[in-house]
C-alpha cells in the first residue's frame, strides 16, 4: 500500500448522530453541502485495497465494524455508527469484521472518480496520487476544518 507521504487520515468519532433509517441520508447531506458529492451506500471490501485516482469519505450509517488502514501492516481501527473516516489517496484500507448492518456512505471530490487498486503502485501511479489535487473543503466541517489545516 502506498499510503499518502503528506496528508494524514482524519476521522471523526461521532460526527453525525441520527436514527439508523436516517443515518445514511444524513451523511449524504452533510458531505453534499461540504462539496464532497455522495457515490455509494455499501460496505468497505474484505480485502486489501486503495484508490490512485481520489481521496475518500467513508462515513459510518449503521452498525459497527473493526478496519485496517495503511495495508497489511496497518493500524487497526473500530468504527461505529456516526463516525466519518477520510482516505487521503493511496491509503490501503480493508475491513476485517462487520456487524450484519454495518453500512457505510461514500463519496470523493468533485471530479474525482476512485479506481480500485491492489498491486504495488507503479512510478506513473505515485506521481499521480502525489500531484492529485486537495480538495477545497472537509467533508465533515466543510472549509473551516482539519483537512484545510492538515492537508
Amino acid at each position: 500500500m502506498p499510503n499518502h507521504q503528506r496528508f494524514p487520515v482524519l476521522i471523526y468519532h461521532n460526527a453525525m448522530v441520527a436514527e439508523a433509517e436516517e443515518a445514511a441520508a444524513a451523511l449524504e447531506s452533510m458531505f453534499r453541502r461540504n462539496d464532497w458529492p455522495p457515490r455509494w451506500r455499501d460496505g468497505v471490501y474484505f480485502f486489501h485495497h486503495y484508490h490512485s485516482t481520489a481521496h475518500e469519505v467513508l462515513g459510518i450509517a449503521n452498525g459497527k465494524a473493526r478496519l485496517m488502514l495503511g495495508g497489511p501492516e496497518g493500524q487497526e481501527l473500530s468504527v461505529t455508527a456516526g463516525d466519518v473516516l477520510v482516505l487521503p489517496v493511496g491509503t490501503g484500507h480493508c475491513c476485517l469484521e462487520a456487524n450484519p448492518d454495518f453500512l457505510v456512505v461514500g463519496a470523493y471530490p468533485p471530479n474525482q472518480i476512485a479506481d480500485l487498486c491492489q498491486q504495488a503502485p507503479t512510478a506513473a501511479m505515485l506521481a499521480q496520487m502525489n500531484n492529485l489535487v486537495s480538495p477545497l473543503s472537509d467533508p465533515v466541517t466543510g472549509r473551516e476544518g482539519w483537512l484545510e489545516k492538515l492537508w
